[in-house]
């Protein structure tokens, strides 16, 4: 089933804003990412905090009109713990996140020409290599449908709440 071309439009248009924020706000630069990751600038923290609290208000008014429904994931915390340590490899490696890469490309850095080449090669070998590793990687402490409202007996509201409150 494919999506429809409004749909899709949606999409390229909020990936395009979501891109010039990106810029704007100063952290497609390397400089900046690093800065957050020895502690001495926490734009991005500011930045990511912000996104999340937009973001959780947004779709829970969503789900409320009814105009999209949650769809949980499983805590699979084996994939979970092999991808953030993946992640952040990379990004403490290359200095740039999965978004903040496509944004520096725009900009025309080709540091980040090289991570973006390094992550398309990753995805690939993730492709070529789930058939063999898949199953242990869905398989290992698998908490099911997990949210963090119900894992720390805390309603959605406080949770949503902090994070506006921290943005």
């Amino acid at each position: 089933m494919s999506d429809s071309p409004l749909r899709l439009a949606l999409g390229l248009v909020t990936g395009v804003v979501f891109g010039v924020l990106l810029q704007k706000g100063r952290v497609a630069k390397h400089g900046v990412i690093i800065g957050q990751l020895v502690l001495r600038g926490f734009t991005v923290l500011k930045i990511m905090l912000t996104a999340i609290a937009v973001g959780g208000v947004g779709y829970w008014v969503l789900v409320a009109i009814g105009a999209t429904h949650a769809e949980i994931k499983p805590a699979q915390m084996g994939g979970i713990l092999v991808g953030g340590l993946l992640f952040g490899s990379g990004l403490a490696v290359l200095g740039y996140c999965p978004g903040t890469t496509i944004a520096a490309v725009g900009e025309g850095r080709l540091d980040a020409v090289a991570g973006l080449l390094g992550m398309l090669a990753g995805a690939f070998a993730f492709v070529i290599g789930f058939p063999l590793f898949g199953e242990l990687q869905t398989s290992v402490a698998d908490w099911g449908k997990l949210t963090l409202p119900e894992a720390t007996n805390v309603v959605a509201a406080i949770w949503l709440v902090g994070l506006i409150a921290s943005g």
